[in-house]
Parts: structure tokens; C-alpha cells; sequence
């Protein structure tokens, strides 16, 4: 197994380049921006819907108005994905710009949005039909994000624009700046969707859906299920964010197919699509990646290991709440052979488990949208339109994790067991030495205020690291503050900041990050796994690490 995982992590440096991928990163940042509206819309037809279980008839009146905010909001979720995605990609091949280049974000964007309709929008009698502009469109988006993004990308290392004189003010010279980019990545997408009218005489946004809904249905098959669930742990076992490279790839079926599904349950037949973002995150991702769920109790109850027992008690509440990099690090799961076999097939053995219920069972698949961070039993009732067969599946899926993991932990946990005894001595003199290092050891001292920014993937564990910097310099009195933030979302504040301190699952991005950085002067800080979730329990440990690295001279 050791050979096995020596193999595999050799073709690490290739899976981190994927990660990196700037087109991939702007698909999943752009979902993650346009979240909000998603979730806003979910709530609104979960309250319309959800009294329709217990047999209550919602006036209508009041569920024609709960209709129309969710219509109008998830109904144009293509355009704003459309802005968002843009707006990512177009940030990122900034960055890689020559010194003195950049190109206009805001200007990027509102191309964007133009450049979808042209490729989602068809004319009808008194308006447009809006079948597209909804989670149908989605493709459409990325199309119309990427070609906007390279076409002013293009045009400003070209320096093709219209330069005004310089008595000029500057909020006019940038309009005239930009007409070019936008007016040619709009005309390309007009170009775009004639062609296709008059090739397959249907509009681009059709033709986008005939292409991919074989890709799509076999990816709603048991082997397409698999592979993508099965991926996602594959690259997380390797230390690499796996959802970040997996998702965009099916990022349209996984949010269609929900509306789909919700579409098929009020016609009142069987919602059947079981690729949907809910199965992602609360069947294959139960408590995290991997199915992760179950693991921090085992090692509690289970396990006679000291080290195992403290992650447990650690990572517990996390990995309830979806967040589970603290037992993917501490155990730790990342490339430890015990873990390779269960951390594979428990989000592949799961995914099967829930299609065999949709299918064979004819339990509903995913109709709502639910928060990620939302418990996974609980995600999965109430994801699935409260169905009594979902309680069902829960316990199910729970009692099939425990089963895989259990063999595995025992025997990880006899190997630790066996080491602890052996190295007990030696153990207690090095926490004794370190205890007098760090007791003799001072956090320094600062002559300025320090604001510390913690980026993450989902801003899950930054939150917690920030959370005990933040308790450890209240605790030491130092004028330190962090604060946590996605990536993605980080640059509009990065200037606020004088040190950055990225976890282990953003290392991939670390050239991208370092360029931001750079501009403003901004000290960068890579942590290790075992170190960063360490970090996370030691608010006086956090605080010392943070003061320590600002006062260090590169």
C-alpha cells in the first residue's frame, strides 16, 4: 500500500497545476460569489413548499408571491454567474499582466452579461424567452466569461483602445477605453450564436444543452456518480482541495438538475436526477470529503490512541458541520495509507446507496438548495423535500461510513498505540522541553497595530485559526486583529492587511496570492497541515505565530 501511495503522490506536482487552473478557479469562485441569490431563492421556495408536507394549503396569493421571488432570483442565476465568472477569470489573468496593465473589472463584467444574452436570449412576441437565463444558461456563461475575459485580456497587451487627450477626466477616458474589448467579445458572441441558428437552426444556449446532456446523463449514472465522488476524494486524499477541481466541471448538471428536480416534484412526478449540488455535499461529502462524518466519533469511542482521541474531540464539531480538514490533517487521513481505502470508497459506496433510493426506492432526489455547512443528515432531509425515506437513507449511510471506516481505524489505531508505548518516554521529555521553550519563549513585542487576514477554500477552518489569533491577543494584549475570508473573495480587502497566513488548502493558488500580496507590500505565510489545525486549538500559539512571522525579515 505504502509503494501504492508513493506512486500516486507522485504525480502530485501535475494535480496541483490542475488545481491552479485559472479557468476551473473561475467557474468555482464564481459559483461561490453568486451563492447568496441561490440560497435567498431556496429559502423563499422552501417556505412555499415545505407546508404542502403536513397537508397545509398556503393561500394563493401568498404562494404565487413566494413563487415570483424565487422565479426572479434563481431565474436569472445564469447571468449573474455570467458577471461573477468573468469577473474571476479576468482578475486572475490581471495579475499576469506586464507592470502598468490591468484590465477593467467592472467593464469585464458588464460584457459578460451582454455577451450571455446574445448566446442564451431568443426573441418571442411581446419579449424574450427566459428559459436560459436560469440554471439551463449556465454553460452559456462560462462560454460568454471566458471569451470576455481573454478578448480584454488581448486587447490591453495590444494596447488597443482609443486613447483620449489628458486634459480628459479620467472617468471619461476609461469609457473610451474599453469600447473596443467590449463591443469585440460581444460581436464574437453574436458570432457565436449566428453560426449555430444557421448550422443547427436552434440558438447557441439549445445547442450547448444537445452537446452536453449525454456528458451530463452519464454523469447521473452509478459509474458517473462514482467517478465524480470518487475524484474528489482522490485528489483531497493527495492534499489537494478535490471539489474545486471536480465541481466546475459538472457545475451546470449539479444546480440544474435541481431545478429539474423541483420542476418534476410540483408536476407531481418523481424527481429522478440524482447529480445534484445537495448529493454532493451531504451524500458524497457527508461531514467532508471522503464521508468524514462518522470518523471523529470512531476515533473518540473507538480508538485507545491519545493522539487519535484528541483529534476526535477536536474535529467533532467541524465534521458535523461539513468542515473537516482538522481530521484530514491531525490524524492524519491526507496520504496515510490506512485511510487510502475507506477515504475512496465510502463517497463512492454512498453515492450508489443514494441513486439506488431515488431509482429503486422512488424516494425524491435533491429539489432545494441547501447551506454546504448545513449538517449532512439534516441537509439531506430537508434537501430532498422532508421525505420520509431520506431519514432512511441518513441512518443508512452512516451505519455503511462506520462499517468501512471502522477495520481501517482499529488497526491505525493499534500501530499508534504500539508507538506511544514504546516512545512514551521519550514523548514526555520533548513535551517538557517544549513546555519550558515556550514558557520561556516571548510572542515579541510590536510598535504598530497587525492585521492578519487567514484565507482558506470555504473560510471554514480560516475562521477558526483567525477566531484563536483572536483570543490570543486579547489573552496577551497585543494589537493584533485577523480575520478570515475565502479565496476568491479576498481581494477588494487584501490592502487592509499587512500578513497573510494561507492553509494547507489554498498552497496551489500560493503564485497567484504572492502577485496580490506583492502590490501592496503584504507579508505571505504558508502553513503545514498538522501545524495550521495544531494553530487553530492555541490562541496563545496563534497570536505567537502570527507576531513572530510579521517580525521575521525575509
Amino acid at each position: 500500500m505504502k509503494a501504492i501511495i508513493g506512486f500516486i503522490e507522485k504525480g502530485k506536482p501535475f494535480f496541483d497545476k490542475l488545481a491552479s487552473n485559472a479557468y476551473l478557479q473561475a467557474i468555482r469562485d464564481g459559483f461561490l460569489t453568486a451563492m447568496p441569490a441561490i440560497l435567498f431563492s431556496s429559502i423563499f421556495i422552501l417556505i412555499a413548499a415545505l407546508p404542502e408536507v403536513f397537508g397545509i394549503v398556503l393561500p394563493e396569493a401568498v404562494s404565487s408571491w413566494l413563487w415570483r421571488v424565487y422565479n426572479l432570483s434563481m431565474g436569472i442565476v445564469a447571468i449573474l454567474v455570467a458577471a461573477t465568472t468573468a469577473r474571476s477569470l479576468a482578475e486572475n489573468l490581471s495579475r499576469r499582466l506586464p507592470a502598468g496593465m490591468s484590465i477593467n473589472i467592472i467593464s469585464v463584467m458588464l460584457a459578460s452579461i451582454t455577451g450571455f444574452m446574445m448566446l442564451a436570449v431568443t426573441e418571442i412576441d411581446g419579449g424574450i424567452d427566459v428559459t436560459y437565463l436560469g440554471t439551463k444558461g449556465l454553460l452559456c456563461s462560462f462560454i460568454a466569461a471566458f471569451i470576455t475575459a481573454n478578448m480584454y485580456k488581448w486587447c490591453t497587451l495590444k494596447n488597443i483602445t482609443i486613447t483620449m487627450p489628458p486634459e480628459v477626466p479620467g472617468v471619461i477616458s476609461n469609457v473610451f477605453k474599453n469600447v473596443f474589448p467590449f463591443s469585440f467579445s460581444v460581436l464574437v458572441c453574436v458570432l457565436i450564436d449566428t453560426i449555430a441558428r444557421n448550422v443547427f437552426n436552434i440558438s447557441f444556449a439549445e445547442s450547448m444543452i444537445a452537446l452536453f446532456s449525454p456528458i451530463f446523463s452519464a454523469a447521473d449514472s452509478y459509474p458517473g456518480l462514482m467517478l465524480v465522488a470518487g475524484a474528489m476524494a482522490f485528489f483531497w486524499f493527495l492534499g489537494i482541495h478535490g471539489p474545486s477541481i471536480v465541481e466546475p466541471a459538472v457545475a451546470a448538471a449539479l444546480y440544474a438538475n435541481v431545478e429539474t428536480n423541483l420542476r418534476m416534484m410540483e408536476a407531481g412526478e418523481h424527481a429522478t436526477h440524482a447529480l445534484t449540488i445537495g448529493m454532493n455535499n451531504f451524500v458524497a461529502c457527508l461531514g467532508g470529503t471522503g464521508c468524514t462524518f462518522v470518523v471523529p466519533f470512531l476515533l473518540i469511542w473507538m480508538c485507545k490512541s491519545k493522539q487519535l482521541k484528541a483529534v476526535g474531540k477536536a474535529s467533532i464539531v467541524p465534521c458535523c458541520f461539513g468542515v473537516n480538514e482538522p481530521v484530514l490533517f491531525a490524524a492524519p487521513i491526507v496520504l496515510n495509507p490506512y485511510f487510502f481505502v475507506p477515504f475512496l470508497l465510502a463517497p463512492m459506496i454512498n453515492v450508489c446507496i443514494f441513486k439506488f433510493f431515488v431509482d429503486v426506492l422512488q424516494m425524491n432526489s435533491f429539489v432545494y438548495v441547501m447551506p454546504w455547512a448545513m449538517p449532512g443528515p439534516l441537509g439531506l432531509f430537508f434537501g430532498t423535500g422532508m421525505a420520509p425515506l431520506a431519514l432512511v437513507l441518513a441512518v443508512v449511510l452512516l451505519v455503511v461510513d462506520v462499517v468501512l471506516y471502522l477495520p481501517f481505524i482499529k488497526a491505525y489505531d493499534v500501530t499508534l498505540v504500539a508507538e506511544e508505548s514504546r516512545k512514551h518516554e521519550e514523548i514526555v521529555e520533548e513535551e517538557r522541553e517544549e513546555a519550558e521553550e515556550n514558557k520561556a519563549e516571548e510572542a515579541g513585542s510590536l510598535d504598530h497595530d497587525l492585521n492578519v487576514l487567514v484565507l482558506c477554500v470555504g473560510a471554514g477552518t480560516s475562521a477558526m485559526f483567525a477566531n484563536a489569533v483572536n483570543k490570543g491577543a486579547e489573552a496577551e494584549n497585543l494589537p493584533v486583529k485577523a480575520k478570515a475570508e475565502a479565496f476568491g473573495a479576498h481581494t477588494d480587502i487584501l490592502k487592509d492587511f499587512q500578513l497573510v497566513v494561507l492553509s494547507p488548502q489554498v498552497q496551489s493558488r500560493y503564485d497567484e496570492i504572492a502577485a496580490d500580496a506583492s502590490q501592496y507590500g503584504i507579508k505571505l505565510v504558508r502553513t503545514k497541515g498538522a501545524q495550521y489545525i495544531q494553530l487553530t486549538k492555541d490562541p496563545k500559539g496563534a497570536v505567537e505565530f502570527v507576531v513572530k512571522e510579521a517580525n521575521c525579515k525575509e
